[in-house]
């Protein structure tokens, strides 16, 4: 018999799908670099059975996103809220566009601002540029204050215009 062996030192956060959890983990691989699927495990008749899905379909996918661990896990019919999102450090304008770009394609354009979006699957993602944890953290209380007010104009997060408004 395998020995079963856990890594309590992690966290890693599980997404919860109707169907498409394999969709989903490989739509997100395929935006992040250093990402790869690691399992896929599929429902036996019990278990199967207990959730109303069809035995060996797809039960749950874990993979890694710029080597941070998730699940998602088929079954549970819950909705994402905004109260709770998948952050995007971002070095450059070019990596903001990016990821912006991939994962809103297909989300709810209602679900836009100061960064935040929703993609095609109901997650919430804040993509941001990387200087704004450096900035939240100024004991300028007017600079900071600033760089949040243009902030709160934005939908898609503009590194200049942030960058102008904490100078001046």
């Amino acid at each position: 018999m395998k020995k079963i062996t856990s890594n309590s030192k992690k966290i890693a956060i599980c997404l919860c799908f109707k169907t498409e959890a394999q969709e989903a983990a490989k739509y997100y691989v395929s935006i992040f670099k250093n990402s790869k699927i690691t399992n896929t495990s599929y429902y036996g008749e019990a278990v199967a059975k207990g959730a109303g899905m069809r035995k060996g379909s797809v039960l749950a996918v874990t993979f890694q996103l710029n080597g941070q661990e998730f699940m998602a896990l088929n079954g549970p019919d819950f909705k994402y809220s905004a109260a709770i999102s998948i952050m995007v450090p971002c070095k450059d304008q070019k990596e903001l566009d990016y990821y912006w770009n991939k994962l809103s394609a297909g989300g709810d354009k209602n679900a836009q601002m100061c960064g935040w979006l929703k993609d095609k699957y109901g997650v919430s993602w804040q993509v941001f540029p990387a200087l704004m944890t450096e900035i939240l953290k100024d004991k300028n209380i007017a600079r900071a204050d600033r760089v949040l007010a243009a902030l709160s104009q934005m939908k898609k997060l503009d590194l200049k215009t942030l960058e102008k408004a904490y100078r001046s």
